[in-house]
């Protein structure tokens, strides 16, 4: 590999003016200046100037300053975007066949630049708690890590299958397994959910093209619960397959376990029930899988807590970490009412509105994953992977009223007549005419 790949190098800066200018060019639409597309594109740009601010330590304190603002950006769009009665349908300035050239050829880079960089510390440390967990041993120095949350005891599991087939390869393959299982969720979501493949696949693109993607390309253990969370938004019919998936997400890192009122209030009386069940038995198989490769008790014990690091999840900043609360110490006394905040907005999403449908549950998911940088003290801001491609989903999706609940008529979910076929679905026509007003 050394040979084919020596001198290979793009640095983070030539990487964001590369993909900035090749983005506008391909999703930019020049015909529709004020368009809703174009001030997404816009917003998606705009954070890779506050990574590369953070990555410098001079500028670390206006980088922390900036990711904060954006993610307020963000958070509007996400909490507005249900009232955007208006979508337009946006091409590409790209056919089917660019697109997926472009889309392959973006993961080709990103996978050249996991294999040739030095991964984050985090993806290494997964290796070797998948490694202890197959040799019934305990991970020697609990993971303490300043720089970025500890993974779940999900991470170790799913991962150990890898490591027992590439071994020193492990890291690398599993951070390129991640973006793959993101890209593939995407276009399926646009080929099940919008129902047209191609915004499945501009959405996957545009994640490759991203800077933030290229930066954090080998951080696995934060790709892996967004790639999970898109996938149960795909299986969303099937509440018991959801379950899985989310449960797994929840395993793997703290953030998803935000999800879980919305999730269930979203299925209601009908399919909360095999949610909650998919739910505990994914709890039960962790525990049990963990038990199983465990000498003792205390290495049961380590395994579940021993890597989870509660002093970052406390209410008061402890000046540790880096991220915007500890940069501005001064201002660590508002994250109190900022949690505040983020308990009541995710009260309000959870309850209202009573009747949801995917646009909803897509939107709302996303606004609650993005919301935990606002109080996270461990770097908060900085992990656009956690939401990037939920943001993505919304950014491209149609009009989705078509889609609610399983179990639950369309006419009562959304007020409007369905015309349906004989097997019970919603025609096509009727489809059609809901995805672009």
């Amino acid at each position: 590999m050394d040979v084919l790949l020596r001198g290979y190098s793009v640095n983070e800066p030539t990487w964001f003016y590369l993909s900035t200018l090749l983005i506008l060019a391909v999703f930019y639409r020049f015909n529709r200046f004020w368009s809703l597309r174009n001030v997404d594109l816009v917003l998606l740009l705009v954070v890779a100037p506050g990574l590369l601010f953070v990555a410098n330590p001079a500028t670390q304190k206006l980088g922390y300053g900036w990711l904060f603002s954006v993610s307020v950006l963000y958070m509007a769009r996400l909490l507005f975007d249900p009232i955007l009665q208006r979508r337009p349908q946006l091409g590409q300035n790209l056919n089917n066949s660019g697109l997926i050239f472009l889309c392959g050829c973006a993961f080709v880079f990103l996978s050249t630049k996991a294999i040739t960089e030095t991964l984050p510390r985090s993806t290494a440390e997964t290796v070797k708690q998948a490694e202890a967990l197959i040799n019934r041993e305990s991970v020697p120095e609990v993971l303490r890590m300043n720089d970025e949350p500890a993974p779940g005891p999900a991470a170790p599991l799913l991962a150990a299958p890898v490591g027992l087939v590439f071994e020193d390869l492990a890291d690398r393959i599993l951070a390129i397994l991640a973006h793959g299982a993101v890209v593939a969720g995407l276009i399926t979501a646009g080929k099940v959910l919008f129902g047209d493949a191609q915004l499945g696949l501009a959405a996957a693109t545009l994640y490759m093209l991203l800077p933030g993607t290229a930066y954090d390309v080998g951080r696995f253990n934060h790709v892996l619960p967004a790639a999970l969370i898109v996938w149960a938004l795909v299986c969303y019919r099937k509440p018991i397959a959801s379950g899985v998936l989310l449960g797994l997400a929840c395993g793997t890192m703290f953030f998803p376990v935000f999800l879980l009122p919305l999730w269930f209030a979203f299925y209601g009386r009908r399919g909360s029930l095999k949610f909650g069940i998919a739910l505990a038995a994914v709890a039960l198989v962790l525990a049990g899988s963990l038990a199983l490769t465990s000498r003792d008790s205390d290495t049961f014990v380590y395994k579940i807590l021993g890597s989870i690091n509660l002093e970052v999840l406390a209410f008061r900043s402890d000046g540790k970490g880096g991220g915007f609360w500890t940069e501005s110490e001064y201002l660590s006394v508002y994250r109190l009412p900022v949690i505040a905040l983020y308990c009541i907005m995710l009260l309000v999403l959870t309850v209202l509105p009573r009747q949801k449908t995917v646009e909803h549950l897509l939107s709302h998911s996303a606004a609650i994953v993005l919301g935990t940088q606002f109080w996270y003290t461990q770097r908060g801001g900085v992990y656009i992977l956690w939401y990037l491609p939920l943001y993505l989903m919304v950014v491209f999706r149609p009009r989705l009223l078509h889609l609610p609940p399983p179990n639950v008529p369309l006419e009562l979910s959304v007020g409007i007549k369905d015309r349906r076929t004989t097997d019970g679905t919603p025609s096509a026509g009727n489809v059609r005419s809901q995805l672009y007003r």
